[in-house]
């Protein structure tokens, strides 16, 4: 089942509430019958997830773009609350549907259309951040027990491989796991940064990346938007086995966007705390650790644990980022070659963590922006909503669909906006007191292109194979008959009745829904 294509009547494979099975399913639509849990597990997840130190380190930068404390705590709090509101859509949407959310991209990208956004954006994070954060973790199990950092770094991956194997309800089960002893670890960190700091940030015109206090504010806030951005194509991945009704759904994404919203907002805040603080300002983990003095153990420990969190979804989703290439492997196999890449990537940029990463993971924001935009204009405005359209998303005959173009003006049209010490576009370089205005361009210019294109014909499309009693073409497909008149859309009512969930064959010509 481990595979690119839903059965059309699929078995009980029995996975449900079971820990200790290794999840059947790969990038297949979740059946009626396999449906469980409740919506509270998608606060845990994404508590725990959030509980993080790379989240201190992003306010650990409001120091250096010279804001003040009060700017840079409304900047902290406004970034992590459209993030958070973005997330908690894209959860809910994973209820509805069933499907991993980039494939959900299927349907507006085509399957060629969404192959150069997966193999650059979510691959390529997925990788990236599971590196960084084996490299943090790494970094403070060797102060723990003064291990050497490739051996660290060993232990950490082997063990997040494990657990990733298992799969979706092995990872919620730890999660919520680890959301209480990090809830308590990280209480202790931030009453201590606050005890022994003493002082907050005050405005420094003369920080090395003052650009205005304006600028500053809206790049401080970009960035912490930027880390949830990362997460976006993955929101549905953990909120597609839940039980799909308008209840669960809405609780799910309002849980979704709580926990999120929490996490980075306190982590966020303590981390301008430790910057205001700290005498060493070149290692965050050492200014943790001189921070924190007698309580540096704990803190440790928390960045530690706090490595698993994060990690057990890189891991998962990067997987999941490989299956919907397309590519012949299985999930675990998916989940091997991604932490071998990770273990690599971390072992090549353990000693420039806080430059070398900067730049390629912020650029996989500016991709992942308009991407987000057409996923989520496809499914409140087109027609994805409409559940009797699944099979489409498997229909690798459906080549290449407008949002590709849409996606693809997105990202062109955001590069005079760049900001990264690679390459600086032209309106950034000439006004950079506007501050980070990146990802808000691409995701603007998408959703425009996406309005006044997804009615269109379909853009490529390879012609099926004529059916035998027939001689001639096929009948169309779902997606071709909508094009003749406006795209099929259903309430979003989220309680199918049971028996309605059918998961459709690839290529299976479904008549969309009236």
């Amino acid at each position: 089942m481990d595979s690119d294509k839903p059965a059309q009547q699929p078995p009980d494979l029995g996975y449900r509430d079971s820990i200790a099975k290794v999840e059947p399913y790969g990038v297949d639509h979740i059946p009626e019958v396999e449906r469980h849990g409740k919506a509270g597990s998608q606060f845990s997840i994404w508590f725990a997830a959030g509980l993080n130190f790379p989240i201190m380190l992003l306010g650990f930068s409001a120091a250096a773009l010279g804001l003040s404390m009060t700017a840079a705590v409304t900047a902290i709090l406004a970034g992590a609350l459209v993030g958070s509101a973005t997330m908690g859509i894209m959860s809910r949407m994973g209820v509805r549907l069933g499907v991993p959310q980039q494939m959900q991209a299927r349907g507006p990208l085509g399957f060629v259309g969404n192959l150069l956004p997966v193999a650059y954006i979510n691959v390529f994070a997925g990788v990236g951040w599971a590196a960084v954060t084996v490299i943090l973790g790494g970094k403070a199990l060797g102060v723990l027990l003064g291990t050497p950092f490739w051996l660290s770094a060993a232990v950490l991956t082997a063990l997040q491989l494990t657990v990733a194997v298992f799969g979706y309800n092995m990872i919620h089960y730890l999660q919520r796991i680890l959301a209480v002893v990090l809830f308590l670890l990280f209480t202790l960190v931030t009453v201590v940064a606050l005890y022994r700091g003493g002082h907050f940030l005050a405005a420094n015109p003369g920080a090395p990346g003052y650009i205005g206090s304006a600028g500053g504010w809206v790049t401080l806030g970009g960035w912490f938007l930027a880390f949830l951005i990362a997460w976006l194509p993955f929101a549905s991945d953990y909120s597609r086995y839940l039980p799909d009704s308008k209840r669960v759904s809405t609780s799910a994404g309002l849980l979704t966007a709580l926990g999120n919203f929490v996490t980075l907002s306190w982590l966020g805040i303590a981390g301008v705390v430790l910057a205001g603080a700290a005498t060493s300002t070149d290692d965050p983990i050492l200014a943790l650790k001189e921070l924190t003095g007698p309580w540096s153990v704990p803190a440790m420990l928390a960045i530690l644990l706090s490595s698993f969190s994060q990690n057990f979804l890189n891991v998962y989703g990067g997987a999941i980022s490989l299956q919907t290439l397309g590519l012949p492997l299985k999930r675990w196999q998916s989940v091997t070659l991604i932490c071998a890449a990770a273990f690599g990537v971390s072992l090549w940029g353990a000693d420039g963590i806080y430059t070398s990463f900067e730049v390629f993971l912020n650029l996989t924001a500016y991709f992942i922006a308009p991407y987000v935009a057409v996923i989520l204009l496809d499914y409140f405005v087109g027609p994805r909503r409409d559940k009797a359209r699944i099979s489409e998303l498997y229909e690798k005959r459906r080549i290449l669909e407008w949002g590709f173009v849409a996606w693809l003006a997105g990202v062109v049209c955001s590069v005079p906006f760049w900001q990264s010490d690679l390459y600086t576009g032209p309106v950034a370089a000439a006004h950079p007191g506007w501050g980070e205005l990146t990802y808000y361009v691409g995701f603007a210019v998408a959703a425009v292109l996406y309005l006044l294109t997804y009615r269109l014909p379909p853009l490529w499309h390879r012609r099926p194979a004529a059916l035998p009693e027939q001689g001639a073409a096929a009948e169309p497909t779902a997606a071709e008959k909508a094009t003749a008149t406006a795209p099929a859309q259903t309430q979003d009512t989220a309680g199918a009745e049971p028996g309605q969930d059918s998961s459709p064959a690839a290529d299976q010509h479904v008549p969309a829904k009236p």
